[in-house]
């Protein structure tokens, strides 16, 4: 099974959801329920959490979060038991890991800023930073991430960027880094033996 992980890092904008699909299962994150129904959306944000339980998206799609006293009361959300504590994509890809999948395509994980600034595809919408903000310290973000990957030799991750973003260079035997245009060429060939 091959799985796809997406992070709203601004590098993920160089392919479309629908590019993705026919190819495995999409995991992602947060505000990406606002233009695409990915097949499973993660968010541990409160604040999203509430923003998605208002346009009752949850009803009709599968939504994971962490158990909170704010939303207890809430209704269709799937909760994960325990809580990791952790950011929505780590919990994600661990969401990803948990299914059994065998290859996982980490997308949109940039980890640093945009020039110093926030590198996020909702900056400047309702419950996120502004553009103009300083970047998130992505530290806790990449050390979930290379914990998951370290922890399950089993499954082959591959980091989707365009190098333009911080590249941690980690050196596990089922983690690799690649760029967009061999992911194209992955995609083609799996299209042809589909």
């Amino acid at each position: 099974m091959r799985s796809f992980v997406l992070g709203n890092g601004k590098s993920r904008l160089q392919i479309t959801y629908k590019e993705l699909q026919p190819h495995g299962k999409i995991y992602a994150c947060n505000a990406v329920y606002r233009e695409f129904s990915p097949d499973y959306l993660i968010a541990v944000d409160p604040k999203m959490i509430i923003e998605i339980n208002q346009t009752g998206y949850q009803l009709q799609h599968q939504v994971w979060t962490n158990p909170h006293i704010k939303f207890k009361d809430f209704q269709g959300f799937n909760y994960f038991k325990p809580s990791l504590g952790w950011s929505s994509g780590p919990t994600a890809l661990q969401l990803a890991t948990d299914h059994k999948a065998k290859e996982v395509y980490i997308l949109g994980f940039d980890f640093a800023g945009d020039n110093g600034l926030l590198n996020n595809v909702y900056a400047d919408s309702n419950n996120y930073r502004k553009s103009t903000d300083p970047a998130t310290y992505y530290g806790n973000w990449q050390r979930q991430t290379e914990h998951i990957v370290k922890t399950n030799i089993n499954t082959k991750y591959f980091r989707v960027t365009d190098r333009n973003f911080y590249d941690p260079q980690w050196q596990f035997p089922n983690f690799k880094t690649i760029s967009y245009e061999v992911l194209r060429e992955n995609m083609a060939s799996w299209s042809k033996t589909a």
